[in-house]
């Protein structure tokens, strides 16, 4: 029993110092790209040929290939894509690919768990389209993702291993994103950038004359006010001595408040309206 015993802590402790470390077969790699104002990611593995047949038998056609080793490929944006008039929504997708010797089916799968699937749920599919593959006149050892044919408004992903490059175009939608910053620019500050630095020059004793002219500004281009947006004004005009129009505020914040049930609003109304003289 001794003995078993000892010889089980030895095998323990060889595991736990084996430090013998060895390349991955298939090692991992990331890439990121900014296209126009969208940042697009691929995250995948990347098997080599060594020696191989590759698009026909290591990789049959018509049979569904993870686009890799290892895992499932992912492919990440930030903004919605068009890809051949169709719309990719941002997220993470797992790319798959179904090669063929004259089309290549490329699929944007929204189940990123790094599924070995034989057969699409269709409910899964974000995108799929259709690509033909190109004949390149070298071999490309390492199986390679790259963005290429980077534009401010599209841009190619390749793929590429052995003779073969599959290019898979996509738009971005930099000219929509630039004229609506180019748009809110012109038009000048919005009632929240207006309460947000009043708030701030309330909160850290700056001009309070700028705070209040920025506040009023704020709550004339809000069609609703907030009972909280009322408290902050009501302090604003307090402080810059405007006690009357101070009072009418924290009304109409206490107001909103009791709607609401908010009982901490309640209490500090209360208490101001009080300071103020008006309760």
């Amino acid at each position: 029993m001794k003995r078993i015993f000892l010889a089980g802590l030895l095998i323990f402790a060889l595991n736990v110092n084996a430090q013998v470390q060895t390349p991955a077969a298939s090692p991992h790699a990331e890439l990121e790209q900014v296209v126009g104002l969208t940042e697009v990611k691929v995250d995948y593995s990347r098997p080599n040929m060594r020696g191989r047949e590759i698009f026909g038998d290591l990789v049959p056609y018509g049979a569904i290939w993870r686009t890799g080793a290892n895992a499932t490929t992912k492919f990440m944006i930030d903004k919605p894509v068009m890809i051949s008039g169709k719309e990719l929504k941002p997220g993470t997708y797992s790319l798959y690919t179904v090669p063929g010797e004259d089309m290549w089916e490329v699929v944007f799968y929204t189940d990123d768990s790094n599924p070995l699937i034989t057969e699409f749920e269709e409910e899964k599919v974000a995108l799929r389209t259709m690509v033909e593959p190109m004949e390149m006149p070298m071999n490309m050892e390492t199986f390679t993702i790259v963005i290429d044919d980077v534009m401010a408004d599209s841009a190619v992903l390749n793929i590429l291993w052995a003779n073969t490059v599959v290019p898979v175009k996509f738009n971005v939608m930099t000219d929509a994103e630039v004229m609506k910053s180019i748009d809110l620019a012109l038009a000048g500050p919005s009632a929240g950038d207006y309460y947000n630095a009043a708030v701030y020059y309330l909160n850290s004793g700056k001009d309070i004359e700028k705070a209040k002219m920025w506040m009023n500004k704020a709550m004339d281009m809000t069609e609703k006010p907030g009972f909280w947006q009322y408290r902050q004004q009501s302090l604003i005009l307090a402080k810059a001595g405007d006690k009357k129009a101070a009072i009418e505020a924290a009304k109409k914040s206490l107001e909103g408040a009791k709607a609401y049930g908010n009982a901490d609003y309640i209490k500090m109304n209360t208490d101001s309206l009080k300071e103020w003289g008006a309760m």
